[in-house]
């Protein structure tokens, strides 16, 4: 898999990753020389390269950095439930925006979040746009590929969880909600929301408070003001 961006690639060393091989634009190899001895001193392969080939082999905002790493591996939700602990995971209902699924990462990791959960049908996957917007988050935070998300829901249930999730018609706001527990926040897709199904699964349906004269948020800002609120309320 590709991945690029600086932050990306020191994320994915500081990981210990497994990487193929490096490329560096030539500027920014000239003006990179602590990240060039970090590769020697980890023995990682490089190759500096004109900033025609970077461009062309890792389209986007590559900053002169690119590199070819091993695939990124969703993790199984069974290793990662523990009843013992009070756990928070994120659940994605359809969401097909990369750069939605990528910054969702990087709140998840920001606060603390122990999985995060995709469907395996009509879902975003792990890919190099997500990798890319989630800087360097992806190698910090587990995401969990499921066959069914309604069937994941009632999985957890049994292990203690509550299921929160959002939806701007209800009343019930998440200072409301009861947050001493294991608790799933669901986010929508970009379009549609929640499924029926997923809806109807949930214990609670809350809202975002807003009071401005659009009632609607990109879902990676929703996702990070949830979570914001949830962590103070287990304060």
């Amino acid at each position: 898999m590709k991945i690029y961006g600086k932050n990306a690639l020191y994320a994915a060393i500081k990981a210990e990753r497994k990487i193929e091989v490096v490329y560096l634009e030539q500027k920014t190899s000239l003006k990179e020389k602590k990240f060039i001895e970090l590769l020697k001193d980890k023995k990682i392969k490089y190759k500096i390269c004109d900033k025609k080939i970077i461009d062309k082999d890792f389209p986007g905002l590559n900053q002169g950095f690119g590199a070819i790493v091993e695939d990124y591996q969703y993790v199984d939700i069974n290793t990662i439930i523990d009843p013992k602990k009070r756990q928070l995971f994120v659940l994605l209902d359809g969401l097909e925006d990369p750069h939605n699924l990528g910054a969702i990462l990087r709140t998840a990791d920001a606060f603390s979040v122990d999985a995060v959960v995709i469907p395996k049908n009509r879902s975003v996957k792990l890919n190099e746009t997500v990798i890319k917007v989630s800087t360097g988050a992806i190698e910090y935070v587990n995401v969990c590929e499921v066959n069914n998300l309604v069937h994941t829901i009632a999985l957890l249930k049994e292990k203690g969880f509550w299921i929160v999730g959002t939806d701007a018609k209800t009343d019930l706001e998440i200072s409301n909600i009861k947050a001493d527990t294991s608790l799933a926040i669901i986010i929508g897709s970009e379009g549609f929301g929640m499924s029926r199904l997923v809806k109807e699964s949930c214990d609670y349906l809350v809202k975002i408070p807003m009071t401005g004269h659009v009632n609607s948020l990109n879902a990676s800002v929703s996702c990070g003001i949830v979570l914001n609120m949830v962590r103070h309320l287990q304060k």
